[in-house]
């Protein structure tokens, strides 16, 4: 109880401060390639272990955004606004090797969500360092030495592969192939010291990593009670007021046709705009944010404004929500947070409106 207390009290001190106001910090890859296999760097993959299984960054650990947060079967948060409590939180993070002297440089596959999910949830705990890899795991793959050799060999195989289709003349169908079976072997070879490598998360020796609680920053995060108050006053307010909820999520959720599995209702919160986090992603160069002028038209559109206290939600918060809320900060909009609860703690909370 003491420590909940704590907290409570640090998000009074903290929310206010303008402390940490800044942008998202952002490495891009042609940078963190250089970086990898550094012992006083750790890359956090945010994607579940599935997608980490399938492809990840050499020597990178497993953090799947959507599991940093952590409510009981009501939907309720022991330390809210903070993701889960700083002891437990303490512990996980201690098993998995990093250190308080640590880089680290969150990532997901290139969109964003889950990328976005690990960096707000290391820095509310007051981590030092950390900066997102602009791209992810695509954009490493861009740089990889050995797998852009990989990519121009592809190529010239397949367009070998279509000449051997056209040529008639038995003699050079043959040296075709072989130079066809020779490409192939190359690739096998090279494939084996890609910085991207499929497989499981190894063990890892744990730290003695330290959440120092007077270093925790609420700044960009919040919990129920701070956005049941904004609710009301939307309510009373409407356009005019200092406040604004956006849902990130996507339609089916939004009018209530999707459900999750444990939260007693469906739909979303009444006065909300919708954003959904996809219109920040930049699918054309694969990275997690188009330019921000392209973002900007979105939020205009909606009507979000600078000198309003916005907060962003979807599942869990860590995600879409915490998406939406990056592309803010790098616009220079400063009283931008996270609902760390979001769906789950709202949905499961029968005092509370919804619409559908």
């Amino acid at each position: 109880m003491k420590s909940v207390k704590s907290v409570a009290l640090l998000c009074g001190l903290l929310t206010g401060s303008s402390l940490f106001g800044a942008p998202i910090q952002i490495i891009q890859p042609a940078e963190a390639v250089k970086l990898i296999g550094n012992k006083n760097v750790v890359f956090v993959s945010g994607d579940d272990m599935d997608a980490y299984a399938n492809g990840h960054i050499k020597g990178s650990v497993e953090m799947y955004a959507h599991h940093l947060h952590h409510s009981d079967k009501m939907g309720n948060m022991k330390c809210a606004p903070l993701y889960n409590c700083p002891k437990e939180a303490q512990e996980y993070i201690r098993s998995k090797g990093i250190r308080n002297d640590q880089m680290i440089i969150t990532y997901d596959n290139y969109r964003g969500p889950n990328s976005t999910g690990v960096y707000s949830f290391f820095e509310s705990f007051g981590h030092k360092n950390v900066k997102l890899l602009n791209g992810g795991y695509e954009g490493i793959k861009k740089v990889d030495p050995a797998q852009v050799k990989i990519e121009a060999l592809k190529k010239d195989r397949k367009a070998l592969k279509k000449q051997i289709k056209s040529t008639k003349d038995a003699a050079q169908v043959a040296k075709l192939k072989s130079n066809e079976e020779a490409m192939k072997d190359q690739i096998a070879k090279l494939e084996t010291t890609t910085i991207m490598q499929a497989g499981e998360e190894t063990k890892h020796t744990p730290s003695n990593y330290v959440i120092d609680q007077k270093a925790i920053n609420m700044k960009y995060i919040a919990g129920k009670q701070e956005v049941a108050k904004a609710v009301a006053d939307i309510a009373k307010n409407g356009a005019k007021s200092k406040f604004v909820v956006i849902d990130t999520r996507g339609m089916e959720e939004i009018i209530g046709e999707k459900k999750m599995d444990n939260v007693a209702r469906s739909g979303h919160i009444p006065g909300a705009k919708l954003i959904e986090w996809k219109n920040m992603t930049n699918e054309e160069t694969k990275e997690p944010f188009k330019s921000n002028a392209e973002m900007q038209k979105v939020f205009d559109k909606a009507g979000v404004k600078k000198d309003q206290t916005i907060y962003a939600y979807c599942q869990v918060g860590a995600g879409r929500g915490s998406h939406i809320i990056s592309a803010l900060r790098n616009l220079g909009y400063t009283n931008v947070k996270v609902f760390t609860g979001s769906w789950d703690t709202w949905g499961n909370d029968m005092n509370l409106p919804i619409r559908r």
